[in-house]
């Protein structure tokens, strides 16, 4: 059997991409699933959106994840770092609110214009 000696060229689709993320939006934008990427850390951003105000302290929040307050302080700083959450030190406690901006931004990402 022989291949075809012409092909005929058609455009195949439509162009869908309108413009790509720089690299710099692109990194940070990763940052930001890669915390989300373990379901602790996604556990603690919903029990503190579950919380009064939408904030809760580090204190409130080892018992329902079931791991000790130096692990739940690793997984918010990485939260932090993110950009997700912002962190707001009161007497020696520290206490973790959404943000929502942030959340807004990562689920932007996602959606087609």
């Amino acid at each position: 059997m022989s291949l075809p000696t012409t092909i005929e060229q058609s455009a195949c689709c439509v162009p869908r991409v309108a413009a790509a993320l720089t690299p710099d939006d692109a990194e940070r934008i990763a940052r930001v699933f890669k915390a989300l990427g373990d379901p602790t850390r996604v556990r603690l951003l919903s029990l503190i959106s579950g919380s009064a105000g939408a904030e809760a302290c580090i204190c409130d929040l080892t018992e329902p994840v079931g791991l000790s307050q130096a692990t739940v302080s690793h997984h918010m700083k990485l939260l932090a770092d993110a950009g997700l959450v912002t962190r707001e030190q009161r007497g020696r406690w520290a206490y973790f609110a959404l943000d929502q901006d942030a959340l807004d931004a990562a689920a932007d990402a996602l959606r087609s214009s």
